[in-house]
């Protein structure tokens, strides 16, 4: 078995895979301050709720954008499960050929994510993940990826209606049954979801239109990508755990090299 772990800005999401069979998931928050004996020990405890044994875990991945996290993730993992855990990074090999103007600027969760969507889709492919930020990665059909658009995601966008207009409320993020809004509930979901749909639906087709690839793949992941891939045809794939495929690949793929 391997523990792939993919920090994000809100929430660390932890993966157990048995080959390439997704066993269980879980997560804690990333925004909470913990040491590594605190990480070490929740950690064992929710593989033990889910009936893993952490003996059984034979190696870890770690993709993060959460710098301040790492230290004590890491030591966690070296102290509590017993390896030392892999890092996507540079010089992790990915096969996928980044082709930016500076690639060590690409967060390391964008990087598993093409990697995911180009090894079980192929290329060409435009991968969005609908997070914290909503990014669109665009992968060729060699694998190549240099091209990538960030926006701010449905979250932000909420928080800053409700944060910073006095008279706005904290509001469930859904798709209201119409866009015909009659009160300031169903008004503020429609502005935030069909506003997003709109966006994906522009940018995905202005990516089609300046690459000129007709035949281009769209996959979509992220906790709010559910919503938006069910309500527009421009979305062909949605894969909930298209983060934590792209350890296991890269993990596989660095197994002989580690």
């Amino acid at each position: 078995m391997i523990l792939v772990i993919d920090v994000g800005n809100t929430n660390i999401t932890f993966g157990v895979y048995e080959g390439k069979k997704l066993v269980t998931t879980f997560r804690m928050m990333s925004k909470l301050p913990r040491t590594s004996d605190e990480y070490g020990i929740s950690l064992r405890e929710m593989l033990r709720t889910n009936q893993i044994d952490k003996d059984d875990i034979e190696g870890t991945i770690i993709a993060s954008v959460v710098p301040n996290v790492m230290h004590a993730l890491t030591g966690a993992i070296t102290r509590y499960i017993g390896n030392e855990p892999l890092i996507v990074g540079p010089g992790v090999k990915t096969g996928i050929k980044i082709t930016s103007d500076n690639p060590r600027e690409i967060g390391p969760d964008r990087i598993v994510d093409v990697v995911a969507a180009y090894e079980l889709y192929g290329g060409p492919v435009l991968v969005l993940d609908f997070g914290t930020a909503t990014t669109y990665d665009l992968v060729t059909e060699d694998g190549c990826f240099g091209v990538g658009i960030t926006a701010p995601g449905i979250k932000i966008s909420a928080k800053a209606l409700w944060e910073d207009t006095a008279k706005l409320p904290e509001i469930e993020i859904k798709k209201p049954d119409s866009i015909l809004a009659r009160e300031t509930i169903s008004s503020m979901q429609a502005g935030l979801v069909y506003g997003q749909i709109g966006q994906t639906e522009y940018i995905i087709n202005r990516v089609k239109k300046e690459t000129g690839y007709d035949n281009l793949k769209v996959v979509a992941t992220g906790g709010l990508g559910r919503i938006i891939s069910d309500e527009t045809d421009t979305i062909q794939i949605y894969n909930r755990d298209l983060t934590l495929e792209g350890l296991r690949i890269i993990y596989e793929k660095n197994r002989q090299k580690k």
